[in-house]
């Protein structure tokens, strides 16, 4: 790894000096303060400016959008506003890892990752992941399940869909095992070495295809390895070559194949054949299997930074809208990191406390590095995103942004009673939230980089009868119906605000809607409805800022 300073216009980039282990921070620091100290540590070296820490509003609402999906209820945002401010950011943070929330968010997730956008509702990969996450299954052993599980066990096999959806393409599947699980995409390797990264060359591609090329589906759909395959490829100079079993840190794994006379060979097409034409033939699998092979060699001490340095890198990302290598499917040495030593440690923890994720998480959120404000305030130009000192706003989710609205839009005295209730009581709640996302997951558009919200959902939000009949009731139930009961305006305005954007209005906010209620007194719950549509539609429920 490298110490790196970045110096491309705003940015600084010094001499790489090799880092060793001894190097890094002592592993029984709080992560917490490791991650402010290395981010901190570049900031100062090239003496940022960075924003203001978020106020406790906004901070409620970030935790609990990345922690549990959805933003906070007016119960839960008075409540944590009204705590000792000494600690409710780590209690906060405890109660929503704990909570079912952060299992249904985190599998949510954990399948943009993984599967979206192709599959948005493969029920059975997702029953693996909320299993997983209930668990708190660690990530090496989620890899294995996905790559080289077992199909008799109830869970794996529906973790095999990974490779299942994949398998009728060799490219599909070599190609999303590296980006995904290794952070690297290798695809431009395969007619050609790389002309632009010395680290990828056609032996790395067609290595990484060999693991796969004799993985195939049974009539029964089920995951079978051939007896016997070679992978073979011309290279530039019109020279065949034969794949080795290779890792992408050019790690060779010995071919188990046994020595096949033609009668064996024979034997075994006419039984792959079977396999893959009757659903009664029982799948028999060599004991060479390549797949197993390429989860042993990944997971490996020698060999497991890829599968480390990437889940940390993918979380970070997801937490902070960036990641330390960026893009995140570039792990290679001309895209260094802006925090080597970071991703470092980082990797270096979650290895040795048996790759648990939300140990990892837990640990980004209550960093100061996690909660600087999105607001840039100076004149001065803000400064290049990879230095972490200013935040960047994130579109939420289709799953996100649909749990928002629900928990928007409900009357917000319904949300009281949660907060001394028992968790078993909330659960169901809580599934009951999750599965109305069902029928709004294809609503949305799935973020993107450069993500602006796209012209359809700007309309649907004008002109489908949706919004009006699910968000905008003035029913009893619904917070339409709680402003419309209440006689104080400004009241009215404030829980308006406390249910949609989490934070109570500005004195300016405040006094032009509460002027424009009272000019619409002869129609006040079609005004009423006007100013709660405003809200949901406005930016600040789209992004987590």
């Amino acid at each position: 790894m490298f110490r790196l300073c970045l110096t491309i216009a705003s940015i600084f980039l010094c001499a790489q000096v090799p880092l060793s282990a001894a190097e890094m921070l002592p592993a029984d620091q709080p992560m917490e303060s490791v991650i402010d100290h290395y981010v901190d540590d570049l900031i100062k070296t090239n003496d940022v400016q960075t924003a203001l820490q978020i106020d406790e509003h906004i901070l409620v609402r970030r935790l609990t959008l990345d922690l549990a999906g959805r933003i906070p209820t007016t119960a839960e945002l008075h409540a944590f506003v009204s705590s000792d401010p000494t600690t409710r950011r780590a209690e906060l943070v405890n109660k929503l890892l704990a909570s079912p929330d952060f299992i249904d968010h985190h599998r949510n997730e954990l399948q943009v990752l993984l599967e979206y956008p192709a599959r948005r509702n493969d029920n059975d990969f997702r029953k693996y992941l909320l299993w997983a996450t209930e668990q708190n299954r660690p990530w090496d052993s989620m890899f294995r399940d996905m790559l080289a599980g077992d199909e008799n066990d109830e869970y794996q096999k529906a973790a095999l869909q990974f490779v299942k959806h994949r398998a009728k393409s060799l490219d599909d599947l070599t190609n999303d095992t590296a980006i995904l699980f290794f952070g690297v995409n290798v695809s431009c390797a395969k007619c050609h070495d790389h002309p632009l990264v010395e680290d990828w060359k056609q032996d790395h591609y067609y290595g990484m295809q060999s693991f796969f090329s004799r993985t195939y589906l049974t009539k029964k759909q089920s995951l079978g390895e051939k007896f016997y395959g070679d992978v073979k490829f011309t290279t530039t100079a019109g020279v065949e070559k034969q794949a080795q079993f290779m890792f992408l840190n050019g790690a060779i794994v010995k071919d188990g194949t046994p020595e096949l006379n033609d009668d064996s060979r024979k034997k075994y097409d006419e039984l792959i054949k079977k396999l893959q034409q009757d659903d009664k033939v029982e799948v028999s699998y060599p004991e060479f299997r390549p797949r197993e092979r390429l989860v042993e060699t990944a997971s490996h001490k020698d060999n497991d930074a890829f599968l480390a340095r990437n889940i940390v890198n993918r979380i970070w990302q997801r937490l902070t809208g960036r990641g330390i290598v960026d893009p995140p499917d570039q792990l290679h040495s001309e895209n260094l990191p802006s925090h080597p030593e970071l991703l470092d440690w980082l990797a270096r923890d979650t290895v040795e406390h048996e790759y648990d994720l939300k140990r990892l998480i837990r640990g980004i959120v209550l960093s100061k590095s996690y909660s600087r404000s999105s607001e840039w305030n100076s004149a001065a130009d803000p400064p290049s995103s990879h230095y972490f000192a200013v935040a960047i706003p994130r579109p939420l989710s289709p799953r996100q942004y649909a749990m928002s609205l629900l928990v928007a839009t409900r009357n917000p005295p319904h949300w009281e009673q949660w907060l001394t209730k028992p968790s078993e009581d909330w659960k169901k709640e809580r599934t009951g939230l999750e599965n109305s996302t069902n029928s709004w997951d294809d609503t949305f558009e799935i973020p993107g980089e450069n993500f602006q919200i796209a012209v359809d959902e700007a309309l649907f939000f004008s002109n489908n009868d949706r919004i009006e009949n699910d968000f905008l009731r003035d029913s009893g139930d619904r917070l339409v119906g709680h402003l419309k009961k209440l006689d104080d305006p400004q009241a009215a305005v404030s829980a308006a605000f406390a249910a949609v954007n989490s934070r109570p209005p500005t004195k300016d906010e405040k006094k032009v809607i509460v002027e424009y209620l009272d000019s619409r007194k002869d129609d006040s719950p079609a005004a009423i409805k006007q100013v709660v549509w405003a809200l949901l539609t406005g930016p600040e429920l789209r992004f987590n800022h």
